[in-house]
This record gives structure tokens, sequence and C-alpha cells, in this order.
């Protein structure tokens, strides 16, 4: 493939090159959501030329959903999300391979759909399924990144399983589950901020430039537009990545769940 052409202003970065612009077509990366932070960091790996992208959500597309979820446009309401998803980074790059997830990740699934992939980006709005993923991407070593906005706030953090800290170690349990979710609002243009982010960062750790987020929880406040970084280390012990963790295997970590 000539990268010279789609790829040409990726190509001219010394950080990235010709040689991080063939890594990245070369590239797996699973994205767990295909919403509001789901659709920027899709739609910039896909425009990258990241070769090889997963899409996984059970939901489908919901007029509320379009004031933020820009991969989706009104004439997929009631669509299943990962085939207007599907749809829309082929049209931005047919270079890329889409394989869609129509499903709800789940403990008895998570290990087998992250399998084939590199990088793993965690891009979902529920909480319990952001611990679920750093839990199963901690057990198998797989490298990702971790996202959440509300209202006009976002913050980030990339875990490399075994070099880094994770989330557990920031936060040792999971909030106790409602019986009821409450719904916030959220700016629309809040996830594009936070999920271009996590694009940069998975193009950051497949072609090695730059120094992703690794025990660096960033975070801001769009109504002041304030950045800052929290640094954070491993915690001796994390239940899951500590000296003596507590969850060890899926089974384990599908009771936690």
């Amino acid at each position: 493939m000539d990268v010279q052409g789609r790829y040409r202003r990726n190509v001219q970065l010394p950080q990235i090159g010709e040689a991080g612009q063939r890594r990245l077509l070369d590239s797996r990366v699973l994205v767990i959501g295909a919403g509001g932070l789901g659709s920027p960091v899709s739609m910039y790996l896909a425009a990258a030329g990241v070769g090889h992208l997963g899409i996984a959500d059970a939901d489908v597309v919901d007029i509320s959903n379009l004031q933020r979820q820009i991969l989706h446009g009104t004439p997929d309401l009631d669509t299943p999300k990962v085939f207007s998803a599907r749809a829309r980074l082929r049209n931005i790059n047919p270079d890329v391979d889409v394989k869609v997830y129509h499903q709800w990740i789940t403990p008895e699934n998570i290990a087998e759909v992250m399998e084939p992939y590199d990088f793993v980006v965690e891009a979902t709005d529920n909480i319990h399924v952001k611990f679920l993923v750093n839990d199963a991407c901690v057990l198998v070593g797989q490298p990702f990144s971790h996202g959440g906005i509300r209202e006009f706030t976002g913050q980030t953090l990339t875990v490399n399983p075994g070099q880094t800290a994770c989330l557990r170690c920031l936060f040792p349990e999971a909030p106790a589950r409602e019986e009821k979710r409450v719904e916030l609002g959220v700016l629309g243009s809040v996830a594009g901020m936070l999920g271009t982010i996590q694009a940069t960062e998975a193009i950051k750790y497949l072609t090695g430039a730059g120094e992703p987020l690794y025990n660096t929880l960033l975070g801001f406040d769009a109504l002041v537009m304030h950045f800052r970084k929290t640094k954070i280390s491993r915690d001796p012990h994390c239940p899951l990545c500590g000296e003596s963790p507590k969850i060890r295997t899926f089974e384990q970590l599908a009771a936690a769940f």
C-alpha cells in the first residue's frame, strides 16, 4: 500500500514516519462502546489507518444519541449501532477492516472478544463494564485506554498491565449497583474531546510515539477549560495487580462482576 497518499501527513511526522504508519496498518484495536466516546475514537483510528478495528455494542441508535454520537445519523435510527458504525467507518476509510460484535460485553465473552487485538479502548457509559474491561485486560496483559465523561468533565488513563497502575489501584472496589441508573446530561463536544484523546493514546501506543498516559490520570473541566494531570502509582495492595491479588481468574472476575 502506498502510505504517501492517504496517510502522507502521518508519515511526515518524524515520531511516526513510514514505519509507524505501516505498524498502524497492521494493528488491531478493539473499541468497546459505539456511543459518545466510541464515535470519535473509532473515526480517528479509522482515518489514521489502523488496519483492523473491532466495534462492540449491543445497543440501537436512539434519537437522543445523535447530540453526541457522531458515528450515527438520523437515517440510522433504530439500527444496531455497530452496523451504522461499520458503514460510517468504511466510508471514512475503505482500507480498514471493521469487525462488529453486536453483543454486550460480559465476563463470559470478554476474553474471546479481546483475544485478537493489540489494544483495547474502553468507551462505555457503564461503570461496572469499565471495571470489567480493566480487570480482564490486566488478567491477560492487554494494554488499554480507560475513559469516562460526565456533564462537562472527562478523565482518562492508559494502562499497560504489569508495568503501570490500573483502575483498581485508584478505586479498589466498584460502586454498588443502583436499582435504576440515573441519567445525567453530557455536552456532546465533551465526548469528542475525550474520545480524540483516547484515540491519540492508542496511536501513540501502537507506533511508539511520545509518552502514553501511564501512571497518569488526565482530567478536564470544559466549563472553565481546565486540564489536570494526577500522578498515580501501582498499589501493592491492589486487589487485581497487587502483591496478593484477590482476582486471579476469569471465574473470580465473573463473581466480582
